[in-house]
């Protein structure tokens, strides 16, 4: 088409598209604005919002309690460790020195070393009694550390649980919560959609084309990258069975289309050629035969032989003889590449 046009027409036609493309920008800029400010519709929720605060609080006072009361349980038991530890030190470093001494009083028989015999010893048991009273205070306190956490287990259960039923009404209020957003989305979008439908339709070629085209463009990316990329997946089924959908939709109109196509190109061929030449426009045939194609029936013709002066497959005129000159030229310009001629100049009467 373009081979066909004056230069000027080109440029002018280069700055109505650029003209379609930055009013198609501009409205894409609102239109993501439109489509981002959505979601803002819907009351931000979180997963606490859907938890039993009735039964949850006193499991987390139970768990607080139970954590505190563990922490002071294992400072005391440390505390009580180091008092075991040392009592056992003490007992045992007595002990050894009770033998030392037991033995030596073996080597000299004194009987007067009896009495202080019966003292070590009962030193001895003493320092026994404080690791035996130690070692009670360390296992009291293990079972209080123990105890805690055990009750901090249970608690935390009930919780979990608590929090599991809680998460899952969370995702559940988040997917309708999208769904209504792509719902707002797809109540935007595909009124837009379908009116870019009827204007590519009926308006495409009209005088305001290139705002046409830019609502067009605008139409496709906001269907395509603004709301497409926020349909529900749900698995895969939705996405896969509106993608079958919008195929078929699509198929259908094109291959209804190419049947209507057909049936009018074989209506078209069987006019008379004075009717089929009127129907076609000086820009329509001028660029058909530059892609070497026949302008009538749009099939293939090698309009490089001079011989071929009509098309082989629905007769209509390619080429004929100017009336002024007998140049041969195309049937389809209005003056002759010859003489230069209006098409249809009659040769001039002989004097």
């Amino acid at each position: 088409m373009s081979k066909s046009l004056r230069l000027s027409e080109k440029w002018f036609n280069r700055g109505l598209w650029l003209i379609a493309i930055i009013f198609a920008g501009f409205l894409t800029g609102l239109g993501g604005v439109v489509v981002n400010d959505l979601p803002h519709v819907e009351r931000h929720i979180k997963s606490d919002d859907f938890l039993d605060k009735s039964a949850a609080a006193p499991l987390q006072a139970t768990i607080d309690a139970a954590s505190g009361g563990e922490s002071r349980a294992n400072d005391a038991l440390a505390q009580s460790a180091l008092k075991l530890t040392a009592a056992q030190q003490a007992y045992n470093s007595a002990k050894g020195t009770f033998d030392n001494w037991v033995e030596t009083r073996k080597a000299s028989g004194l009987p007067s070393q009896d009495g202080e015999v019966l003292a070590r010893t009962k030193a001895l048991d003493q320092l026994q009694t404080a690791v035996a009273s130690a070692q009670t205070l360390v296992d009291k306190q293990r079972k209080i550390v123990l105890d805690a956490q055990q009750n901090q287990a249970q608690a935390q259960a009930k919780l979990n649980v608590l929090e599991t039923q809680a998460q899952a009404r969370f995702d559940a209020e988040n997917d309708r919560s999208d769904l209504r957003v792509f719902l707002y989305r797809l109540a935007l979008t595909l009124p837009l959609l379908a009116l870019a439908g009827w204007l590519f339709v009926k308006q495409r070629k009209s005088t305001w084309w290139p705002f046409v085209w830019g609502f067009i463009f605008f139409a496709l990316y906001a269907f395509f990258v603004e709301l497409v990329p926020y349909l529900p997946s749900y698995g895969g089924y939705v996405r896969h069975g509106v993608g079958i959908v919008i195929t078929l939709l699509v198929g259908r109109y094109a291959i209804v289309s190419l049947g209507r196509y057909l049936a009018n190109q074989k209506l078209a061929e069987q006019l008379p050629e004075k009717v089929r030449r009127e129907e076609l426009s000086y820009d329509t045939a001028l660029a058909r035969l530059s892609k070497s194609v026949c302008p009538g029936c749009e099939r293939p013709t090698d309009l490089k032989n001079v011989e071929n002066d009509f098309c082989q497959h629905c007769g209509i005129s390619l080429f004929d003889r100017c009336g002024a000159c007998s140049a041969r030229k195309s049937a389809f310009v209005h003056f002759c590449h010859a003489c230069g001629l209006p098409a249809g100049t009659k040769a001039p009467a002989a004097a």
